[in-house]
C-alpha cells in the first residue's frame, strides 16, 4: 500500500515498533486465530530481558483479577451479599459501589488484606520467579490440568488470551458504566 500523496496524513504505524524474538520459547506469542504474535512496542523484552519472567508473573496476575473482575462487575449488577451496606438500595449501580464502600464500608481492610496477601505471598512468588525456582504464575495449588505437555501449553496459552481479553473487558465495562450511568448490559 503506498502513501496517501498528501503526506500530512501518512505516519507509519508500526516502523518504530520493536518486534521481539520468542528465544526461550515462552507460552503467548500467539494471537487469537493462531498467528504469530509477538509485539513489543516499547522493546521492553530486549531492553530489560532479566526482568522478562516478572513481566509474565505481572501478566499473568492482572489477567487472572481481570477476569474475576469481570465476573463481579456483570454479577453484582443482580445479586448481592446480603447486608445493608450492599443492598440494591443502597447501592443502585455497581459503578458507585467503590465510593460508597470507601466513605461507609469495609474498604480499608480489603485493602489490608489484599496487602498482606502481596507481602507474603507474591513478593516471595516473584523473586523465585526471578531466580528460576518457579514457573510465572504457579502458585503451587496441584492444578489438575492436563497431563500431556502439549495440553497443558495450550491451558497455558488459553489463560494468557483470556487474560489479556479481560483486561481490555473490564476497562470497557467500567468506561461504559460511567459514561451511560447503566448496568448490565451497559448501554
Amino acid at each position: 500500500m503506498s502513501p496517501p500523496s498528501n503526506p500530512i496524513y501518512y505516519v507509519p504505524l508500526f516502523s518504530q515498533y520493536t518486534y521481539t524474538k520468542n528465544t526461550n520459547n515462552s507460552i503467548g506469542g500467539q494471537d487469537f486465530k493462531g498467528g504469530k504474535f509477538e509485539f513489543d512496542p516499547l522493546g521492553l523484552a530486549e531492553t530489560y530481558s532479566p526482568l522478562v519472567p516478572f513481566f509474565r508473573e505481572a501478566e499473568i496476575r492482572h489477567g487472572r483479577t481481570a477476569q474475576l473482575a469481570v465476573l463481579g462487575f456483570i454479577a453484582t449488577d443482580f445479586v448481592r451479599i446480603p447486608g445493608d451496606a450492599y443492598s440494591f438500595e443502597s447501592i443502585p449501580k455497581t459503578i458507585d459501589a467503590h465510593d460508597t464502600l470507601v466513605a461507609n464500608g469495609p474498604m480499608f481492610q480489603l485493602l489490608l488484606w489484599i496487602g498482606l496477601f502481596d507481602a507474603v505471598i507474591t513478593i516471595p512468588a516473584v523473586q523465585a520467579t526471578m531466580k528460576g525456582e518457579r514457573e510465572a504464575g504457579d502458585f503451587g495449588f496441584g492444578y489438575a490440568g492436563p497431563k500431556d505437555a502439549a495440553k497443558m501449553d495450550d491451558m497455558k496459552l488459553k489463560e494468557l488470551l483470556h487474560g489479556r481479553l479481560a483486561m481490555c473487558a473490564v476497562g470497557g465495562i467500567a468506561t461504559q458504566s460511567a459514561l451511560s450511568g447503566n448496568g448490565f448490559p451497559y448501554v
